[in-house]
């Protein structure tokens, strides 16, 4: 690939397989991904340890038990989260190409010409199946599972940013995975980002 900074966006639904098309998408642009191990270089920063910020990862502030004084809040969800937020900033800023997956990214770096924001989603019988297989459940509890994962998503996102998650007007491509599967969605992803920056990939 040319040297011409890209970052592509990648927002999902849970079960959609968009946390693995964003790895098969990094690996085949040789381009690092951005996901939970954020919280490992953070914490490497702080010098602290990662399991510590991992249950507040993408996951809003309660409003009740939270307050900023003088700039500062009392929230680790709000905390943390801003502090991904800063480090992707920098990484854009600096000129790095990368692939990241949800944080809020379509929105924090949208002043960003190069980023590529994409929405990853799929039909319920599809997830369901695919969380079922992964995380060895039965479909009731697979549903369940999607459905709470979602609604954390959706209220982090909705909870940061003015776009609302998952609208296909804060994204520049949208598309089901289920029809297609995998390997055929990363496929049409790649051809839209060739398109898109007019450099072969």
């Amino acid at each position: 690939m040319e040297n011409k900074q890209i970052i592509v966006s990648i927002g999902r639904e849970f079960g959609s397989a968009g946390h693995e098309i964003a790895e098969d998408i990094s690996k085949k642009l040789g381009l690092a991904l951005y996901d939970y191990n954020l919280l490992k270089e953070i914490a490497d920063d702080f010098e602290v340890d990662s399991k510590q910020l991992e249950e507040y990862d993408e996951i809003p502030r309660i409003p009740l038990f939270s307050r900023t004084v003088n700039g500062y809040n009392n929230s680790p969800q709000y905390n943390i989260a801003m502090m991904q937020f800063e480090y992707l900033h920098k990484k854009a800023e600096a000129g790095e190409s990368f692939v990241v997956v949800g944080r809020c990214s379509e929105e924090i770096l949208k002043d960003f010409d190069c980023m590529i924001p994409i929405f990853v989603l799929g039909d319920m019988p599809s997830k369901i199946k695919r969380i079922a297989a992964l995380y060895k459940m039965d479909e009731k509890e697979a549903y369940e599972t999607i459905i709470v994962q979602d609604k954390k998503r959706k209220n982090y996102h909705n909870y940061f940013c003015k776009g609302k998650w998952g609208d296909s007007r804060n994204y520049e491509m949208c598309i089901n995975s289920s029809h297609i599967g995998v390997e055929a969605t990363v496929d049409i992803i790649l051809d839209y980002i060739k398109l898109r920056t007019g450099k072969p990939l």
